[in-house]
């Protein structure tokens, strides 16, 4: 079977990089601010209209859900480069053998996710210390959205399987449907309905439902080796434990990065209901800017994958310092902006001059120090997609979790202020980045000696 190269794909192991990594990236970046926007529309439903306190209960759920998921999205990250790797050498049964195990993967994951979620998530909250006010709101909004687990799994890894081939587009238009119909629901079910954060939560798992219909209709009806046939939807064993060892120490890096995150959170709902609101309004925004980085992350571990397994070495190279320039110049953009806007963007969320000082004690640690997170993120990508899966989640667990663990139990008792809590991010960025650039230069002389001599 040879791959049929359609007009939305992208030749990643020919022509000049920098353009296809911003062809690659553009629709990716819209995409994840369409799915930020899925959370944002919740947050300011919410904090518009239902109160302070639901303000809270949604964005406080974000570190604990992410830290519950991302073993799982992490496998995403393994299909993604797994199928792109074969695609480079042009190895069509095992792209297929690929992906079908990888959407089969996803539902399965799916259901335990969801079954998980709904069980554990009072319990986890309450070990969080979230207030009593705020509890019993993010334990309901939780339950209903691990409810669509399922079908959130699904749009992911199908997703990721088109991201294999340079199709970034689709799944933007499918979540622009998705996204129009989830505010639009939010507004149905808050201010109409008086449903709460529990509207929010059902309006998210509805779009959710829509965005991973469409992605797989979209894979059945493909031309080519990613096209999907549910009659042989089953897990290939060499193919899922090919994904797994990418895609494990991927999670397990996401994990142990929420985990960190789960800390910092449960630190700031000491501060109150009123720090948390102002911590969820900007940590909602700082996401804009991390998608927008993020995009290229997902670049620089496809276009690696894929001109690995081409066996061309100066193209991996030159994607590393292609992706670095592009994250630096967007992180440095995106963050400038939301610093200059953040009067106008924290009265979007709410109307409380006391939570909107809160935002802006956390925004302004971090936004303008953003594009350091990518520049980590760029050089763990293109580890990740020459096969050397393990460094980057050891670095990781020490430069970023480990650390910002120790930074809590040691920095911040010296001056118990949100801000010096807030330093913890760029101070771990600038560690576990450096680290990260290391290993890669070391990586990349052991590769070019065995692809010469290949």
């Amino acid at each position: 079977m040879k791959i049929r190269r359609l007009h939305r794909d992208i030749d990643m192991t020919t022509g000049n990089i920098l353009p296809k990594v911003f062809l690659f990236s553009i629709p990716l970046m819209l995409s994840s601010v369409l799915q930020l926007l899925f959370n944002a529309a919740d947050v300011i439903v919410v904090g518009r209209f239902d109160g302070q306190a639901a303000l809270a209960a949604v964005g406080s759920t974000g570190a604990l859900i992410n830290l519950i998921v991302n073993v799982f999205f992490g496998l995403s990250i393994g299909a993604n480069v797994v199928i792109a790797r074969y695609l480079g050498a042009n190895r069509y049964q095992e792209v297929s053998k690929s992906v079908h195990t990888s959407i089969a993967l996803s539902l399965v994951g799916g259901v335990l996710l969801g079954i998980f979620g709904v069980s554990f998530a009072g319990l986890f909250l309450k070990w969080m210390g979230s207030p009593d006010t705020v509890r019993p709101l993010a334990t309901n909004y939780m339950r209903i959205f691990f409810i669509g687990m399922p079908v959130n799994m699904l749009y992911n890894f199908g997703a990721a399987v088109l991201r294999s081939v340079g199709d970034t587009r689709r799944p933007l238009y499918y979540l622009a449907i998705a996204g129009v119909i989830n505010v639009l629901l939010n507004l149905l079910f808050v201010i109409v309905f008086r449903m709460g954060v529990s509207g929010v939560a059902l309006a998210t798992i509805i779009s959710q439902t829509i965005s991973a219909v469409l992605v797989t209709a979209c894979l059945m009806r493909s031309e080519n080796a990613i096209r999907l046939d549910l009659k042989k939807l089953r897990i290939d064993r060499s193919a899922a434990i090919e994904i797994a060892k990418i895609g494990l120490p991927a999670g397990l890096q996401g994990a142990f990065f929420s985990l960190s995150n789960v800390l910092i959170q449960s630190t700031i709902n000491s501060f109150g209901e009123t720090a948390m609101a102002g911590n969820s309004a900007s940590a909602n925004i700082e996401g804009f800017i991390y998608v927008s980085m993020n995009a290229i992350y997902q670049a620089s571990v496809t276009f690696t994958s894929q001109n690995l397994g081409a066996r061309k070495y100066d193209r991996v190279v030159r994607t590393a310092l292609c992706c670095l320039l592009a994250v630096v110049i967007i992180g440095v953009a995106v963050g400038g902006l939301a610093l200059l806007m953040q009067n106008t963007l924290f009265h979007i969320y709410t109307d409380s001059d006391q939570v909107a000082a809160f935002a802006k004690l956390r925004l302004q640690v971090i936004a303008g120090s953003y594009f350091i997170c990518g520049c980590m993120d760029v050089l763990c990508g293109c580890l990740r997609g020459i096969g050397d899966t393990m460094t980057p989640m050891l670095v990781s667990i020490f430069g970023s979790c480990l650390f910002r663990i120790l930074w809590i139990w040691l920095v911040l008792p010296l001056s118990y202020t949100l801000p010096t809590l807030y330093l913890s991010y760029p101070v771990s960025w600038i560690i576990t980045g450096a680290l990260h650039g290391l290993f890669y230069l070391r990586r990349l002389r052991t590769l070019k000696g065995t692809l010469t001599a290949a």
